[in-house]
């Protein structure tokens, strides 16, 4: 491949960073949709929830699809990660962006939270559609991950101050691996062999 320096380099596994976000925000979504049941809202609960389902289901197709071509086109110009470049463990790169994003994820928790009193539970519904929506993406990366029998990387330095954007137009190609590589499984869950689960 043309792209990128072949300098050694600190490299996140592209399918953990996209579903480091997910956890998070199912969670945040599931409570602030079971403590929005409790609020009447302006709309009542029946309609709040029935909107919130809507939601749900929109919020976790457009982040599944979501520039998907995006990484289609990085994937396939993935060069081989050289012997020299570090690779970050799985609970670095989770780490790392639940850092970077934390005051995000606490606005976006009360902005749902809050919106219960207008429309119940929905705002927690969307949240968690989001969550949703990242495990997809992630399960279709790992897909892809298994076919081609190549682990994804991206550059760290590439990813942003908040370590989360493996697709955004700092990233110009991503490097690939042997699919026994770092210590995260095919779409960035944990591996599931010895103390790992």
């Amino acid at each position: 491949m043309a792209h990128g320096d072949r300098r050694a380099q600190g490299l996140a596994r592209v399918a953990v960073v996209v579903r480091a976000g997910a956890a998070p925000l199912w969670w945040a979504g599931v409570f602030a949709a079971g403590v929005g049941v409790l609020v009447p809202g302006l709309t009542g609960r029946r309609i709040g929830v029935l909107a919130g389902a809507a939601l749900f289901i929109i919020a976790a197709a457009v982040v599944s699809y979501r520039r998907r071509g995006r990484y289609s086109a990085l994937t396939r110009g993935a060069a081989r990660a050289g012997k020299h470049d570090v690779l970050q463990d799985r609970a670095v790169t989770v780490r790392n962006w639940r850092r970077g994003h934390r005051w995000w994820l606490l606005l976006t928790f009360a902005a749902a939270l809050g919106s219960s009193f207008v429309v119940p539970a929905a705002g927690g519904m969307l949240l968690a559609g989001t969550g949703v929506g990242l495990w997809l993406k992630a399960a279709w990366l790992g897909r892809r991950e298994r076919a081609e029998d190549a682990l994804l990387w991206v550059r760290v330095d590439w990813l942003g101050a908040r370590g989360g954007r493996p697709a955004g137009k700092a990233v110009k190609a991503y490097r690939g691996t042997g699919i026994a590589a770092g210590d995260a499984a095919p779409g960035g869950a944990r591996r599931r062999a010895a103390a790992l689960v």
